[in-house]
């Protein structure tokens, strides 16, 4: 295992606004070891689902609930993120996580969350006590970028300064 590089943590109100905040934080935080637009893309679609899930199922009925989300960078470009609640809890994870599975039918929900959590991350693990809350982590490693992919995105190398537009900076 590789050395941790930078650790954040936040915790917020289980409202619907949220879910967009929970999502910009990530990405700023995300952007240091800049990543390719679709990983981005990917990390950030992944803790929407989980945020949401939170809100919608975790709190459901329930004010006052806090959502709490940890995220660590490692060296080796590996991204962890973990985000819990203390809400109603799963009653059975292995029937949650089957797709079109949902326990809000009437919402119109589409039962994906986990599966999409899945297939936007290299692994996923989920922990729930009914009447105690639940707990995922995902984990995803980033592709390293080639020199050329790093010039082009206006990221320096040894060769010259770079500017945010790519255009060289002499």
């Amino acid at each position: 295992m590789k050395k941790c590089i930078n650790e954040m943590k936040l915790s917020f109100l289980a409202v619907g606004e949220n879910e967009a905040f929970a999502r910009a934080c990530v990405s700023s935080f995300l952007s240091q070891l800049d990543p390719f637009v679709s990983e981005l893309a990917e990390v950030k679609t992944a803790v929407s689902e989980a945020v949401t899930n939170c809100i919608v199922h975790g709190y459901r009925g329930r004010s006052g609930g806090v959502v709490s989300l940890q995220m660590r960078l490692y060296s080796d470009r590996r991204v962890y993120i973990k985000i819990r609640d203390k809400g109603c809890g799963i009653v059975d994870i292995e029937q949650a996580m089957q797709p079109l599975f949902t326990t809000a039918p009437e919402e119109e929900r589409a039962g994906l969350g986990f599966s999409v959590m899945e297939s936007f991350t290299d692994r996923l693990r989920v922990r729930s006590s009914p009447g105690k809350g639940t707990s995922l982590v995902m984990e995803k490693t980033l592709k390293e970028r080639t020199a050329d992919e790093s010039l082009e995105n206006g990221i320096s190398d040894k060769s010259g300064r770079k500017s945010r537009t790519g255009t060289s900076v002499r």
